[in-house]
């Protein structure tokens, strides 16, 4: 058995895996971490390996105590990757998008593929059906865009996600919503109308913290997945064993 951990900028996931599969998910705040793994450790005996995959600072201690309890592997760019890698500063690219594209390639061997992760940023990234990973692009996620028009303006509140009720806002609240959620949406679908145009076969997954909520406002051709980033960890732990 397999354990993945995805040290994200707002939270941790962890996943166990057995074979493909996945047996156990959970997210948790970066104080309750070590707590979690101890239970992992307790209730699956039989896990005898983890990646580790971290875009934000985590404590050198709490990867310690996982190095203590697992075989470990941190991820990061040295790391063997299921496909071929074609971005211009390699050293720079997030290990969360590494692990996004390693599941593109690993579910849809032969397509064309358009990831988009919506979470604190929105990333979009995308592989070909010759198993080449070519880049793709990163904007501000919806909470960053609330939180910015707050923090950069003198005078405009700070508000929760909410679904605007008409593209016409007809408060302050109401055209904060429209602009924030209206223009992720039309941010998306111009960008895959735009690899559309090159790639008329285009697969796209939504995944993500925010993939449930912009799913419901997007096409139904669009494959919304949570466990796509864990799944891919998974894959690279796989092919780093199988080499």
């Amino acid at each position: 058995m397999n354990l993945v951990i995805d040290v994200g900028n707002t939270s941790i996931k962890i996943g166990v895996f057995e074979g493909d599969s996945i047996v156990h998910k959970e997210t948790m705040e970066p104080e309750s971490f070590l707590e979690v793994i101890k239970k992992i450790h307790h209730d699956y005996p039989l896990i005898d390996q983890a990646l580790l995959s971290s875009v934000a600072s985590i404590k050198e201690k709490d990867v310690s105590f996982v190095k203590d309890l697992f075989r470990t592997m941190i991820l990061d760019h040295t790391i063997h990757m299921p496909f071929k890698n074609l971005y211009a500063t390699p050293t720079t690219l997030g290990v969360d998008r590494l692990a996004l594209v390693a599941a593109a390639i690993h579910q849809f061997p032969r397509k064309d593929v358009l990831i988009i992760d919506a979470g604190t940023c929105i990333t979009y990234d995308f592989k070909n059906k010759q198993g080449e990973y070519l880049g793709g692009a990163i904007a501000p996620g919806l909470r960053l865009r609330y939180t910015s028009l707050n923090n950069f303006t003198s005078k405009l509140p700070l508000l929760d996600l909410e679904s605007p009720k008409n593209h016409i806002g007809d408060t302050t609240n109401q055209a904060i919503h429209s602009g924030v959620v209206n223009g992720v949406l039309y941010e998306i679908k111009g960008t895959i109308d735009e690899y559309c145009n090159t790639y008329p076969d285009l697969t796209v997954i939504l995944t993500g913290g925010d993939a449930h909520f912009l799913s419901k406002r997007l096409k139904n051709s669009i494959f919304a997945t949570s466990n796509f980033l864990l799944e891919g960890l998974n894959h690279i732990l796989a092919f780093n064993n199988s080499q």
